[in-house]
């Protein structure tokens, strides 16, 4: 299992395109966690939250940078936080959707979180029922179909972030 820098270097050596799938309500970060505070608070959030600098860094050598998260309403503390710093992520090239489960059915897609990278490796994401990352394990390629095909549906029924987030607010 992958973790720390080790599953962070995947983020350096992908060569075109990295899709992930979300699933949980909220996610125990150690570095987001004074960031979240302030959020709570109504503080002014730091400025990378317009163009966010991980995010730039893949997309400015012309790599891909997608997400789809499956949530339910009403959203959590978390996704309220992490939602409201989709528009920089955006702004930085990555295209964001989203599945609301409270107002969509989808079916046909897993209840976990992985990241698809190059359409040629899956890793498979795990947390701890708080939400906190413990590690991700490599799928065997002939799990690879089965991860495209659960993207492709991800994709086909997400709204996009902006028309998501105008309908909430």
């Amino acid at each position: 299992m992958l973790a720390g820098d080790e599953f962070g270097r995947l983020f350096d050596t992908f060569e075109s395109s990295a899709f992930r799938l979300e699933t949980l309500s909220a996610y125990d970060v150690d570095d987001e966690r004074e960031e979240f505070e302030a959020f709570l608070a109504g503080k002014p959030m730091p400025p990378e939250w317009s163009d966010n600098p991980w995010v730039r860094s893949m997309t400015d050598r012309g790599k891909a940078v997608a997400r789809v998260h499956v949530l339910r309403s009403p959203l959590t503390d978390y996704l309220r936080y992490e939602l409201s710093a989709y528009p920089g992520n955006i702004a930085a090239g990555e295209n964001i959707g989203i599945i609301d489960l409270s107002h969509q059915h989808v079916h046909g897609l897993p209840d976990h979180d992985f990241w698809l990278f190059d359409d040629a490796e899956v890793y498979r994401m795990h947390y701890t029922p708080s939400g906190r990352f413990t590690g991700a394990d490599k799928l065997p390629h002939e799990r690879l179909g089965e991860y495209l095909r659960y993207r492709d549906i991800a994709q086909a029924h997400a709204v996009p972030f902006a028309e998501y987030w105008e309908q909430r607010n």
